[in-house]
């Protein structure tokens, strides 16, 4: 018996266009980019309007629930550079926030946490 095989996914020819790509982002005007990274948070603060790129439309509609930069990329199929230069326009109208990762670092300890409830229960 065979196992079926995958079929590898065709990408579109138009995705990997610098030209495309080159349109998304705009003519660049030595403004700099936000300091994002793949884990920065994003979430959006209001609906698409209208004058919005359909990029950038689609960014909004994704961040009702907040989303990584990294899982943005993924799901617009969008090379890391170009999703943080929409993501630098959208911050600069307003229409989005970065938050950064929570640092697991920064969380109680779990010993700490334990001892606390074991103290609450012999209460």
């Amino acid at each position: 018996m065979n196992s079926p095989r995958r079929e590898r996914r065709k990408t579109d020819p138009a995705l990997s266009d610098p030209e495309r790509l080159y349109v998304i982002t705009g003519d660049p005007d030595g403004s700099e980019r936000a300091a994002l990274d793949l884990v920065t948070m994003i979430v959006s603060k209001s609906e698409p309007s209208p004058t919005v790129q359909p990029e950038q439309a689609v960014i909004l509609r994704l961040c009702q629930a907040p989303l990584s930069v990294a899982e943005l990329s993924a799901y617009l199929s969008l090379p890391f550079s170009v999703v943080t230069s929409l993501l630098t326009e959208l911050l600069a109208t307003g229409l989005i926030e970065s938050r950064a990762p929570i640092v697991r670092a920064t969380l109680p300890d779990r010993s700490l946490l334990e001892a606390v409830m074991h103290g609450l229960q012999k209460l």
